[in-house]
C-alpha cells in the first residue's frame, strides 16, 4: 500500500505558479493625499521590487502561463504580509481609520491572495503538485550592510519535498552559470511571514511547494542582466522535468 502510494504521488506532473507580489509602486488615486512628499521613498526598494515584474512576466510568456500579479506600492498595504502581521501597513497608511484599512484590503489585499490560493487548489484537484514561485528583488545594500548574493532561494526547509526542490534548483543554477552566487533562504528566512507561508498552512509538503525567488537589484542595473535571466528560464525548464536520475544540465 505504501509502495502503491509512494508511486502514484511521484507520477503526478509539476505545475508552476507564477506570482509577483511588489510588481509595482502604484498608489490608488484614493490614496494620493497619504503620500505628499513620499515620491522618493515610493520609487525606492521600500515601495516595490525593481526589476522583478519584467523578470516574472519574462518566465510566464515563456512557460505559457497567467502571471498573478500586485502593481500597488507595498506602502499601501503589504501583500507580502499576513493581514493579522501589523507591518502590513506602513507608516502612511498605518493610521487610516479601521474601515479605510478593511476597505483597502478587500480592494487591494485580498483579491490577490484568493485568486493565487484557488489556483493552488485547482492545481491540486487537477492532481498536479504545485510549485509556487513568487517573484522578488533585493537591494544589494541595507543599513551599511552589502549583500553578498545574486540569486536566493527562499523555502522551509523542514518540508521535504520543497527543500529537495531547492537543492536541486541550486545546482541546475550553479551547473549553468558557476559564476552566479546563489544562496537559499538568502537574504531573508523562507519560514519568515509571507505568501508562500501562508499556503503552506493550507496545503501540505506534497500538493505545493512555495518559494521566493530573490534576485539582488544590482543584477537588473548590471551588463549579465539577460544572461542571468536566461540561466533562470532555462534553471525552471530543468527543474520542472520529470526525475532521470541527473541532477541537471552540464556542459
Amino acid at each position: 500500500m505504501a509502495r502503491r502510494k509512494a508511486r502514484a504521488a511521484a507520477s503526478r506532473r509539476d505545475q508552476l505558479l507564477l506570482t509577483c507580489e511588489h510588481g509595482g509602486n502604484r498608489v490608488p488615486r484614493a490614496y494620493t493625499s497619504c503620500f505628499r512628499g513620499a515620491a522618493t521613498v515610493l520609487e525606492s526598494h521600500r515601495g516595490w521590487d525593481p526589476g522583478a515584474l519584467p523578470l516574472a512576466r519574462k518566465l510566464a510568456r515563456r512557460f505559457g502561463l497567467p502571471l498573478r500579479s500586485v502593481t500597488t506600492s507595498r506602502l499601501l498595504v503589504e501583500a507580502n504580509r499576513s493581514p493579522e502581521n501589523p507591518r502590513i501597513w506602513s507608516p502612511y497608511t498605518a493610521g487610516l481609520p479601521p474601515q479605510e484599512r478593511q476597505r483597502i484590503l478587500d480592494r487591494h489585499y485580498w483579491p490577490h491572495r484568493r485568486d493565487v490560493e484557488a489556483a493552488v487548489r485547482a492545481s491540486v484537484a487537477a492532481r498536479r503538485r504545485v510549485v509556487h514561485v513568487a517573484v522578488h528583488s533585493f537591494t544589494p545594500r541595507i543599513d551599511g550592510e552589502i549583500r553578498k548574493g545574486d540569486v536566493g532561494l527562499l523555502y522551509d526547509p523542514a518540508r521535504p519535498r520543497e527543500r529537495a526542490l531547492a537543492l536541486r534548483w541550486q545546482g541546475i543554477l550553479r551547473d549553468l552559470d558557476p559564476t552566479l552566487r546563489v544562496r537559499r533562504n538568502h537574504p531573508y528566512r523562507g519560514v519568515a511571514d509571507g505568501l508562500a507561508t501562508w499556503l503552506r498552512r493550507r496545503f501540505p509538503d506534497a500538493d505545493y511547494a512555495g518559494f521566493e525567488l530573490e534576485m539582488n537589484q544590482a543584477v537588473f542595473e548590471g551588463p549579465r542582466r539577460r544572461e542571468i535571466e536566461r540561466a533562470l528560464v532555462r534553471s525552471l525548464e530543468h527543474l520542472l522535468e520529470p526525475r532521470s536520475g541527473a541532477r541537471g544540465p552540464r556542459g
